[in-house]
């Protein structure tokens, strides 16, 4: 049976490089830019990590999205919209990392669904 445990955790931030340095310095975190995607991590001592959104069309102050892992995405996906949920985004390709999904469940709570490349 699959294990679906949390694993990232996505809260949206109006200057995500402004959000990395505000938690660098509270908790210590590691943050890291990709300035080709312009998305930035954090990694805190213990797992999940996460990024910062950018507050906009996709994502509004005080969003959190949180991540579950998943050995296939389309059945989960296909599982939540018959439980009742919507499929918002279908799996998704992230180049070199693996695939991710987004669906919202009954209430609205967005949800994201993620399988990596090399599961370890």
């Amino acid at each position: 049976m699959a294990k679906h445990s949390i694993v990232h955790i996505e809260l949206s931030a109006k200057d995500p490089k402004a959000a990395g340095d505000f938690y660098k310095e509270l908790f210590g975190w590691k943050i890291d830019v990709d300035e080709k995607s312009k998305y930035v991590q954090f990694t805190p001592d213990e797992a999940p990590g996460g990024g910062f959104n950018q507050v906009g069309e996709n994502a509004k102050a005080g969003d959190v999205l949180v991540y579950v892992s998943t050995d296939d995405i389309e059945a989960s996906l296909a599982k939540a919209v018959k439980l009742g949920g919507k499929s918002l985004m279908p799996k998704t390709e992230i180049p070199g990392f693996g695939w991710f999904a987004i669906f919202s469940d009954p209430t609205g709570n967005k949800v994201g669904l993620y399988t990596a490349t090399n599961p370890q």
